[in-house]
């Protein structure tokens, strides 16, 4: 028994010694000690110093929070069902087949009741209410105009002094600012998320048109279905995006949102306001990234981006620019990639100059032109028909250009009708009907409403793809 009480305090007093040794010696508690009184005291105030930080930046977080959550709506709308055959109609005559809803969210950019939205938020729609932040007013809406190509829409209540967002500027947005994504997924209104700009200018090929702008701002704060057409703020909570799109295998957030620019946004709205459509500008160019097939054409030129078409008669050729030539900046703001090029570009209107620099160091002036190829502003002009439950518009100069036709009608906001039952999808572009061309949109609708047996479409898929789609109708 006297030899085990021995061993223990043998133990015990070395490892004492031991312990003191250590904490006299080693580097690390002796760096400490130069600063502070004790461990505990460090500690103590580690701690500290994080709360203080977590707290002070939480600050700016509740401040943006508060100032843009009273601003962003939720929207709900109420489609026609989805048909695919003639019992799909038939069914829906009888009020079998129930109506589709579905949900998103809007920014308020004006007290007197103007709100930005997505235009995939609303298109198709029969019926749009909006319903304020605090849930207890619900107003119906109306469209005032969408443009596809940036998938956005701007809608009206009948309403005053609502709390209208603060605008930022997209171009002053920096690469790992902190921003806040604020909507409704999931149908939880009110939701704010927070995260930072993962990266701008990013195209994600999500815009189903012709001519599509996708610049979006890249951003890792969750974004999931419902906050489409929702906010994105700095922390001064000011608009700096609309969110739009995630990248996700699921359909929910997976680490990636993106946001249209709000200086893209403004000009959008200003046009819908002034004109019920954008006034959209065009070069008379195609442009494409440089990759790597193509550095060997530009010399090994790896910034700007590339000219890889130009028009026979548009702004690009009166200036003298020709294909396989690089631009480096529009206005002074360097452009390498095709996303921030259009960005830019998307900034103006018909009639309106731009200076571009092309990698030999040469300026160029452009006098920028309408989809006619002219620098008047136009007005949109659709033709509906309930037969074929769609609205049609003749196609413009470019686009007659571009894909190599004499004319076409361009169809879109299908509903329940013909058009629907033959799965064309919106923004088709149709040039042949049996075979024949039309002058008119008037005249192509009434064939195409009284036509039976078979029948052989021609068209341009929303892809650029030409096509030959034939039916039997009865």
């Amino acid at each position: 028994m006297k030899k085990y009480l021995f061993l223990a305090g043998f133990s015990l007093v070395f490892g004492g010694l031991g312990s003191w040794i250590f904490n006299e010696w080693s580097p690390a508690n002796s760096s400490i000690s130069s600063n502070q009184s004790s461990d505990n005291s460090t500690s103590f105030q580690a701690v500290n110093n994080t709360e203080y930080s977590a707290a002070a930046g939480n600050v700016e977080f509740v401040d943006a929070s508060k100032k843009s959550t009273p601003c962003v709506v939720y929207i709900k709308t109420v489609s026609p069902a989805q048909v695919s055959s003639y019992w799909d109609d038939w069914f829906n005559m009888f009020g079998r087949r129930g109506e589709q809803t579905s949900s998103g969210s809007g920014v308020i950019v004006s007290e007197d009741g103007y709100i930005a939205t997505n235009n995939h938020v609303v298109d198709g729609a029969s019926s749009i209410e909006v319903i304020l932040n605090n849930n207890r007013y619900v107003y119906p809406a109306k469209v005032i105009g969408t443009d596809p190509s940036t998938d956005l829409a701007l809608l009206k209540i009948d309403a005053k002094g609502l709390p209208a967002i603060g605008i930022g500027n997209s171009e002053k947005v920096e690469i790992g600012e902190w921003v806040l994504a604020v909507g409704n997924p999931f149908n939880l209104t009110s939701t704010v998320t927070a995260g930072i700009v993962s990266a701008k200018g990013r195209n994600i090929n999500v815009v189903n048109n012709q001519f599509p702008i996708e610049s979006f701002i890249q951003t890792d704060a969750a974004i999931n279905p419902g906050n489409s057409g929702g906010a994105l703020v700095n922390l001064k909570g000011e608009l700096i995006g609309i969110n739009t799109a995630i990248a996700s295998r699921t359909g929910a957030y997976n680490g990636y949102g993106f946001a249209i620019p709000v200086n893209i946004v403004s000009k959008i709205i200003k046009d819908l306001k002034e004109f019920g459509e954008v006034q959209r500008a065009f070069t008379g160019m195609e442009i494409v990234d440089i990759t790597a097939e193509l550095l060997e054409r530009t010399g090994n030129q790896d910034k700007g981006v590339y000219i890889g078409f130009v028009g026979k008669d548009g702004p690009a050729k009166e200036a003298g620019v020709t294909e396989g030539q690089v631009i480096l900046s529009v206005n002074g703001t360097e452009v390498n990639s095709k996303a921030l090029f259009d960005e830019q570009i998307a900034y103006y209107r018909p009639s309106d100059k731009i200076n571009i620099t092309l990698s030999n160091g040469k300026e160029k002036t452009l006098t920028l032109v309408n989809r006619e190829g002219t620098t008047i502003m136009l007005k949109r002009t659709l033709v509906h028909s309930e037969t074929l439950g769609a609205d049609f518009e003749k196609i413009s100069k470019l686009e007659k250009d571009r894909y190599s036709i004499d004319g076409g009608f361009r169809v879109s906001n299908i509903g329940i009708g013909i058009i629907r039952r033959m799965n064309i999808p919106d923004g088709f572009i149709f040039t042949k009907l049996n075979n024949t061309s039309y002058n008119t949109a008037e005249d192509f609708i009434k064939d195409m409403e009284r036509i039976k047996g078979r029948i052989v479409i021609e068209g341009i898929h929303p892809s650029g793809s030409k096509q030959t789609l034939s039916f039997y109708y009865y």
